[in-house]
C-alpha cells in the first residue's frame, strides 16, 4: 500500500462523517418512536427485573448498550464497503463452480485443525490451502457463496476474499464455519480464473478488542486462521482504504464527530428517563 492523494482522503473522511449523522439521526429517530410500544427494542429489553433490582441508570443504560452495540457493527460494516468502493470493485458474493474433491479436502483440514490432540492435527498455515484449486476431481458443483467483502483491485488483478466480525467474538463451531465459508470461495474464484495466484483471503475486525497494537489471541480464531489471514483493525482499515494512513484516517473523523452520536443517546434518554 502507499499514501494517500488528499482528494481520496477528503473523500474518506466524508463518508465517515456522512454515515455518523445518518446512523445517529436514524438510531435516535426509531427508538424515539418506539418509546410508547411494548415491543420496542429497549422496552423489549429493560424488563429484566434481576438488572432493574440494581438502578434505574443502570437498567436503560444495560437496555440500550445492546441495541447500540449491534446498530453500530451494521453502520460500520455499511460504512467500510462505503469506503472500499472508492479504490476497489466490491462484490458480496462469489459464484461458480467447486469440484467433491476440493470440498472433501476441506473437510479434512478443518478437522486437523480442530482435533488439537489428534496425531495428525496442524496448525494453520495459508501453504496449507495452496494448490487447492488443482484439486479438480469428482462432480461439480455450483455454488453461488455469499461474501461479506470480495474486493477486487484492478491495478493490480489481485481478489481480497474477507470475512468481517466488527470485535472478533467466534465461538469454536463459527471460527470453523467462517475458514470453511472462505476456502470454499476460495476455491470457487480459484476455479473460474485459473490460478490462485491472486487470491487471498483474511478474517478481520474493526478494531482490536484487546487493545490497538496488541496480539490477537483468541483461541477459537488462532486455531483455525494463520496469522497471515488477520486483518486485525488498523491492518483491516488500511487496506480498506488502499493507504498505510487509512486507520488513523478513519478514526480521526470518528472521534471528531462522534459528539453527533452523542447528543442523538442524550434525545433518547430524556424520552425514556424523563420521569
Amino acid at each position: 500500500m502507499i499514501g494517500i492523494t488528499e482528494d481520496r482522503e477528503r473523500a474518506i473522511r466524508a463518508v465517515v462523517r456522512q454515515a455518523i449523522v445518518s446512523f445517529a439521526d436514524g438510531f435516535a429517530s426509531k427508538r424515539i418512536a418506539e418509546a410508547d410500544h411494548v415491543d420496542g427494542v429497549i422496552n423489549r429489553k429493560i424488563h429484566n427485573v434481576f438488572i432493574a433490582s440494581l438502578s434505574a441508570d443502570i437498567q436503560y443504560y444495560s437496555a440500550l448498550s445492546r441495541s447500540l452495540d449491534s446498530s453500530l457493527g451494521n453502520m460500520l460494516e455499511r460504512m467500510a464497503i462505503n469506503i472500499a468502493s472508492m479504490g476497489y470493485e466490491v462484490t458480496q458474493q462469489v459464484d461458480g463452480v467447486i469440484y467433491q474433491g476440493q470440498t472433501d479436502y476441506i473437510a479434512e483440514l478443518l478437522e486437523r485443525y480442530q482435533n488439537t490432540r489428534g496425531d495428525n492435527h496442524i496448525a494453520p498455515h495459508i501453504s496449507d490451502y495452496q494448490g487447492m484449486g488443482s484439486r479438480q476431481s469428482g462432480a461439480q458443483h455450483h455454488k453461488p457463496h455469499k461474501s461479506d467483502y470480495h474486493l477486487i483491485d484492478r491495478a493490480t488483478g489481485m481478489h481480497y476474499l474477507i470475512e468481517l466480525k466488527i470485535g472478533g467474538d467466534l465461538d469454536t463451531k463459527k471460527a470453523r464455519s467462517e475458514k470453511e465459508a472462505l476456502l470454499e470461495q476460495y476455491c470457487i474464484l480459484a476455479n473460474s480464473l485459473g490460478s490462485e495466484d491472486a487470491i487471498k483471503i483474511f478474517f478481520a475486525t474493526a478494531y482490536n478488542k484487546y487493545g490497538e497494537g496488541q496480539p490477537w489471541k483468541q483461541h477459537q480464531v488462532c486455531q483455525f486462521f494463520a496469522d497471515d489471514e488477520l486483518l486485525i483493525s488498523r491492518d483491516f482499515w488500511n487496506l480498506i482504504c488502499k493507504s498505510d494512513n487509512g486507520y488513523d484516517i478513519v478514526l480521526g473523523e470518528y472521534r471528531a464527530n462522534a459528539h453527533v452520536i452523542t447528543e442523538a443517546l442524550a434525545r433518547i434518554k430524556q424520552v425514556y428517563m424523563s420521569e
